[in-house]
């Protein structure tokens, strides 16, 4: 009940939050192209409170799902159609005004929660920014055919010299190899207590890929002793098809041991689809090895389950400077935004199984989790992925979103005259049905997630 609570809780706050933010967008560009805009509520259904200040009423409403901005015009209506044809124009109805602004409109409830991702994230990384407090920074896994393997790293090693730091903390580490992109540093690393000098290469930027600066050299930390522990099962993915169940511990893969996902994922992706074999650990007693054949999934190589929350790591602040916070804000905006990019080209291609989205009961899920975490990391995370995601799906070019909306205004300028309002009435209720049942489709998806596997 407490987990229950909590997670929807955190949903409720998180997701008002993001939508009351969007709105505002939407609101705050159609008073600056005078747009009249009758209302704007925070929650739905009956009015708790709230004042009226010219044309719109400011309110709070009783059901806190977020919120809405209510435009003269905005909705299709054949009968406004019946009103128009008898009535002078209304200067202030949505309508009445130049295509561009209602595009203008439309966009700025997606560009508000890009906005609020970025500064959120940049505020996170310039006043908070937490890194895991670690006296050795060890190896846990190097990618053999990357500029780190190509050095001579092994896993195993400990990081003693970083570009000339001498014992570097975590974020020394970041930083530094984030300025060095494109150039060749030194490394000294301690092995089987000797020290070893070598020097390496710190990939540029890829974009629509892994930005940090150690992972794209092919490093990839141990953060914890504890082994990745099975979640959820995907239906029908390699891990279901080997017979891996909820609550699993993989103690060892081919032979080498994985505490994080990370890792492991990048060794999957080494192996380009080779089958694995895991060292498994159920109820307590090793079982037979298990091998899995993974498969192509969001363009990565996965074997299709998700991991338990692990361990928390010992974590203390290292607040950035201005800048260097903006830089990574924005990177974790883009790469964040590509990710989602990614999935949905996925779905489309029918590479990723629309199964695999998350719905309210999922996001409640993940954001119960978020909030019982220690730190700040995980709650600014999130909250910006969500951010990104809410602005993104609204870009859609389906009806009822605002990508739908400034597609319709598209077409319109194409023809130069405006679509009959009864057709687009009729367009509206078709994408709501397919909306809705969309919608009903994820949580029912969400509800069987939550049963063991």
């Amino acid at each position: 009940m407490h987990v229950f609570l909590v997670s929807v809780a955190a949903f409720v706050i998180l997701l008002g939050i993001m939508v009351v933010v969007h709105e505002f967008g939407h609101f705050a560009v159609a008073k600056l192209c005078g747009v009249r805009v009758e209302a704007f509520s925070v929650g739905f259904g009956p009015r708790l409170l709230g004042i009226k200040i010219g044309d719109t009423d400011y309110k709070i409403c009783a059901l806190p799902f977020g919120g809405y901005v209510k435009m003269t015009g905005e909705t299709p209506d054949s009968s406004q159609e019946e009103i128009a044809e008898t009535a002078a124009p209304d200067p202030g109805a949505f309508t009445s005004h130049p295509r561009w602004q209602r595009m203008l409109i439309g966009l700025a409830g997606p560009l508000a929660n890009f906005l609020l991702a970025f500064v959120a994230m940049a505020f996170y990384y310039n006043w908070i920014n937490e890194v895991p407090s670690f006296k050795t920074i060890s190896i846990e896994w190097v990618q053999q055919d990357s500029s780190a393997g190509q050095a001579g790293i092994e896993p195993g090693d400990s990081i003693v010299g970083f570009d000339g730091v001498d014992n570097p903390s975590w974020d020394q580490l970041e930083i530094r190899a984030n300025r060095k992109m494109g150039q060749y540093v030194p490394v000294s690393v301690e092995r089987d207590g000797k020290t070893v000098q070598t020097s390496m290469l710190v990939p540029p930027p890829v974009r629509g890929k892994d930005t940090e600066p150690l992972a794209q050299s092919g490093i990839y930390l141990h953060l914890i002793d504890a082994p990745i522990v099975v979640n959820d099962v995907v239906p029908g993915a390699p891990a279901q098809q080997a017979g891996l169940h909820s609550g699993d511990k993989i103690l060892a893969v081919d032979g080498h041991s994985f505490h994080t996902l990370e890792p492991l994922l990048a060794y999957l992706q080494s192996g380009r689809g080779k089958p694995v074999v895991l060292t498994v650990e159920r109820n307590g007693a090793t079982i037979p090895p298990v091998t899995v054949h993974p498969s192509i999934q969001a363009s990565e190589w996965r074997m299709g389950f998700t991991a338990k929350r692990p361990p928390d790591i010992p974590m203390h602040e290292e607040p950035l400077p201005f800048m260097t916070a903006v830089e990574k804000s924005e990177s974790f905006c883009a790469d964040s935004s590509l990710l989602i990019l990614d999935v949905l080209r996925g779905i489309f291609t029918r590479k990723v199984s629309v199964s695999q989205l998350s719905g309210p009961v999922g996001i409640a899920r993940m954001a119960g989790e978020a909030a019982e975490m220690n730190g700040w990391s995980p709650k600014f995370g999130l909250a910006s992925e969500i951010s990104l995601n809410l602005g993104i799906l609204n870009l859609l070019p389906f009806p009822i979103l605002d990508g739908g909306m400034i597609l319709l205004l598209l077409i319109e300028s194409g023809i130069r005259r405006d679509i009959n309002m009864l057709v687009k009435e009729r367009i509206y209720q078709a994408a709501f049905v397919m909306l809705v049942a969309f919608a009903a489709f994820i949580i029912f998806n969400d509800i069987t997630k939550l049963r063991p596997h």
